[in-house]
Formats: structure tokens, sequence, C-alpha cells
């Protein structure tokens, strides 16, 4: 089945946010697809919120590869950036399968870089820009 919610603008981030937690609960591997300025870390950035992250803690870790972050619970949050990665030596270097391993909440920002290396459970979500600026979320289960 497809499913896709649609975010009209910043102040409708934490809702869709929301929406997409209550209707993607059970899974902790959500890879984001999208075109650069697709807004994968803006959303990242809006998951984290409304999962009790420090605002201010959260930033695209481009550089890093890896972030973490701690809901409100205490649970980590593990943010990926594959953009930079040329070769899944890089991914593995890092310890990958130790995050995804976990079973805490990995979000995992250009994930055709690691692709081979996603685990099958991985949810692939795109996200699309339309011409008059609305992104739009989908994906299959």
């Amino acid at each position: 089945m497809v499913h896709s919610i649609s975010i009209n603008g910043l102040n409708a981030l934490d809702a869709a946010a929301r929406e997409f937690l209550d209707r993607t609960a059970g899974h902790n591997l959500i890879a984001l697809y999208g075109q650069m300025g697709a807004g994968k870390t803006t959303f990242t950035t809006a998951l984290c919120r409304v999962l009790g992250v420090r605002e201010d803690a959260v930033s695209s870790p481009t550089f890093a590869i890896v972030n973490e972050y701690r809901s409100a619970a205490g649970d980590p949050v593990f943010h990926f950036d594959f953009y930079r990665i040329t070769k899944l030596a890089e991914a593995l270097d890092i310890g990958f399968y130790d995050y995804v391993d976990s079973r805490c909440l990995c979000i995992i920002e250009w994930p055709e870089n690691i692709e081979e290396i996603l685990p099958e459970e991985t949810l692939k979500v795109s996200i699309t820009v339309s011409p008059d600026g609305v992104r739009t979320l989908t994906w299959e289960d």
C-alpha cells in the first residue's frame, strides 16, 4: 500500500512529522530520498523536535556522517548523511551495522549512496517538491 503526506509549508512540518511517526510506528530505519533542497534535513529536524530532541542539537551530519541525539524519553536517535560517501567501506568504517542493529531510530539522508548495504526492513521514503513548493512524503509498505 502506498502512503503519502503533503507538507504545505514550514508551519505544517510538526503536524506532518507527528502524523508520519504515528503512521510508521514500528519502523526504526527510515531512508529519506529526495533531490538537493527537497527538505530531508528540515523534515528530520521536525521529526526530532516532535520526539523531544533539543532543536539546537539537530544539524546536518554532512561532514560527521552521523549525529546522535536524545529524545525526551532519553532514547538515542541517529541521523546519517551519506551525501559525501563515495565508497561503501566509509559507511562500514563508522560502524553502520552497529547503529542499525541497535534498534534505535535511524534516519538516513542520501541512502542511495549506500543502497547495497541498507537492510531489507528499511522504510524508503521519497520527498518530492511540486512547483508550488508543497513537499510530499511517499512510502510503501
